[in-house]
C-alpha cells in the first residue's frame, strides 16, 4: 500500500517502561500473539518482531474486505469503519499498556483505550489474573453474584448522585433506563437533550445526536418513528437561553435534561462557567431531574467523575464500560427514592440476564482500586496536558488553524481557530484536513479516534516517551499538510 502523505515508514521500537514515580509501574507494550482466523479468504498470521518494517496494511484491506461480505458496512460499530478520515480500516490484533497491534504487524500508541475504558491500561496482568480466577467459577450465572455488591459499594461511594445503582451492560441500556425511570418518577413524558450530544443509539435520543451519527452525516435514523422522537426536545450546548424558553413553552411537561456534562461526542467541549449551575437551578425550579451522561466522563476526569470535578451533583447519572474495565457493563444511579421505582422494588420495569456478570464485576472492582492509588488523576493530568500543548503547538508552529483542551485523561483538538462552545462551532472544522491528519499519525504508528467528533483518552500506562513520540510525529505531519 502506497505510504500516506510521503510518510512510507513505520518503527517497531522496543518495550517502553513506565517511569517509577508514575502511578503505575509495569510494561506499556509486549508483542502481540499469533492470530489465526478461519475465514479462508484471509490469512491472518501476524508475527511482531519489533523491526523496522515497511508500513503495509495489506492484511487488514483482506479482512475488512471479507467482513464487509459478512457483516454491514465490514464492522459492527459504524466509526470503525474510516468514512470520516477515509483510508483502510485497521484490524486490530492485540493490545497492551498504551499501545496495540494490528494483524499487519504494525505498533501504535492508542488513544483511544476502547473508547475511554482502558484508563489503566490494556490487558493490565492483575485483571487478566482476577479474571482468570473469576472465570474457573463461569463466566455468566443469571442469577446474583457476591461480586455485584462489591462493585456497587464501590460505586455508590465514590460519584456524589449514586445512592443505589443499577447495573446493565451498555451505556446504551443506561441512557435507555434512566430516561424511562425519569419519566416514570415525575410522570412526564418530555426530555431536553443537547445537539450534539450522544446518548446510545435508542429511538427517543438519536435526535441531532453526536458521535458516529455526525460522523457519517445522518442528521437522524431511518427507522425511528416520529412518535418515538416527539418528545424529545433541543437546545445547543452551553445555551442556557435556550433551555429556558423550552421550560417556558412545555410548563409542567418536562420530565429531565440529561447531557454530558464534558461532551466527547462531538469532539472535546467543555461547559461554560455556571451553566451546570444553572441547569440545575432551573430543573429544579420546574420539578424536572437532571441526568449526567458520564458514560465517557465517569471515573475518567475524577474518580467520582464530571459532578466531583464540577462539584455539581444530579439527581440521575449514566456510567459506561469504565467501570468494567473495559468489559461489556453499564449502569444508571441516583438518589434512593428516584432508584426504588426500579422493579423489582418498584414498577419501572427494567431487566438483563447479563448484567452483573461475575466477569464485567470482577475488571471493575480492580480497575476502580487501582484509580484509588494516590496521584493517578495527577498523573493522567500532567501527561494529557502535556500532549494536547504539544500537539497544539506543533500545528499552530506549522501555521494551521487548531485548538483543543484536556481535563484530566480526556482531550481533544479541532482544526479551526475556536472558541467551541457547541456543536454548530464544532462542525467548522476542517474535517478534510483532519483526515489527512489522521492518516498520517496512523502511518507514524499513532492511534487517534477516526472522527473529528470524537474526543481523545490517554490511561496511566502512556509514558512521557509516548507523549513526545507522539508530539514528534505530529509536528513531522503538521509540517506535510
Amino acid at each position: 500500500m502506497a505510504g500516506i502523505l510521503g510518510l512510507s515508514k513505520f518503527t517497531h521500537t522496543t518495550p517502553v517502561t513506565t517511569l517509577t514515580s508514575t502511578p503505575s509501574s509495569s510494561s506499556s507494550s509486549s508483542s502481540s500473539s499469533s492470530t489465526r482466523c478461519c475465514l479462508s479468504s484471509v490469512k491472518m498470521t501476524v508475527s511482531v518482531d519489533h523491526k523496522k518494517q515497511t508500513f503495509t496494511l495489506q492484511k487488514s484491506e483482506e479482512a475488512f474486505n471479507a467482513a464487509k461480505e459478512l457483516m454491514p458496512g465490514g464492522v459492527n460499530s459504524p466509526v470503525r469503519a474510516f468514512k470520516s478520515v477515509g483510508g483502510q480500516p485497521i484490524i486490530i490484533d492485540s493490545v497492551k499498556g498504551s499501545h496495540m497491534w494490528d494483524i499487519d504487524g504494525n505498533e501504535y500508541i492508542d488513544y483511544v483505550g476502547s473508547w475511554g475504558p482502558a484508563i489503566i491500561g490494556h490487558a493490565d496482568d492483575e485483571v487478566l489474573a482476577a479474571l482468570a480466577e473469576t472465570m474457573k467459577k463461569g463466566t455468566s450465572f443469571g442469577a446474583p453474584c457476591l461480586l455485584e455488591n462489591v462493585l456497587a459499594k464501590m460505586v455508590v461511594s465514590a460519584v456524589p448522585s449514586i445512592e443505589m445503582v443499577r447495573f446493565v451492560n451498555s451505556g446504551t441500556e443506561a441512557c435507555m433506563g434512566v430516561l424511562r425511570l425519569a419519566r416514570a418518577f415525575t410522570g412526564k413524558t418530555k426530555i431536553i437533550k443537547f445537539e450534539g450530544c450522544y446518548h446510545g443509539h435508542a429511538d427517543a435520543f438519536l435526535v441531532k445526536a453526536g458521535s458516529g451519527v455526525a460522523t457519517l452525516g445522518l442528521p437522524d435514523s431511518p427507522g425511528v418513528p416520529k412518535s418515538a422522537t416527539s418528545d424529545t426536545l433541543t437546545s445547543p450546548y452551553n445555551d442556557i437561553e435556550t433551555v429556558e424558553s423550552l421550560f417556558n413553552a412545555h410548563k409542567g411537561e418536562i420530565a429531565a435534561v440529561i447531557l454530558e456534562p464534558v461532551v466527547g461526542n462531538s469532539g472535546f467541549i467543555t461547559p461554560k462557567p455556571e451553566f451546570l449551575n444553572l441547569l440545575q437551578k432551573i430543573t429544579k425550579e420546574h420539578d424536572a431531574l437532571l441526568i449526567f451522561d458520564e458514560v465517557m466522563t465517569g471515573f475518567r476526569i475524577a474518580y467520582g467523575g464530571a459532578q466531583e470535578y464540577y462539584g455539581i451533583t444530579p439527581d440521575l447519572t449514566t456510567l459506561g464500560k469504565i467501570i468494567g474495565g473495559g468489559l461489556p457493563v453499564g449502569a444508571y444511579g441516583g438518589r434512593r427514592e428516584i432508584m426504588e421505582m426500579v422493579a423489582p422494588a418498584g414498577p419501572m420495569y427494567q431487566a438483563g440476564t447479563l448484567s452483573g456478570n461475575p466477569l464485567a464485576m470482577t475488571a471493575g472492582i480492580h480497575t476502580l482500586k487501582r484509580l484509588q492509588e494516590a496521584g493517578s488523576y495527577e498523573y493522567l493530568d500532567k501527561i494529557t496536558g502535556q500532549l494536547i500543548g504539544g500537539i497544539l503547538d506543533v500545528g499552530k508552529k506549522a501555521g494551521h488553524a487548531i485548538c483543543g483542551g484536556h481535563i484530566s485523561g480526556m482531550f481533544g483538538f479541532f482544526f479551526t481557530d475556536g472558541p467551541i462552545y457547541n456543536f454548530e462551532d464544532a462542525k467548522k472544522s476542517d474535517t478534510g484536513k483532519f483526515g489527512k491528519f489522521y492518516r498520517g499519525m496512523l502511518e507514524e504508528g499513532v492511534y487517534l479516534a477516526p472522527s473529528q467528533f470524537e474526543a481523545g483518552f490517554t490511561g496511566l500506562k502512556h509514558t512521557p516517551e509516548d507523549i513526545q513520540r507522539t508530539i514528534d510525529a505530529a509536528e513531522r505531519v503538521f509540517k506535510k499538510l
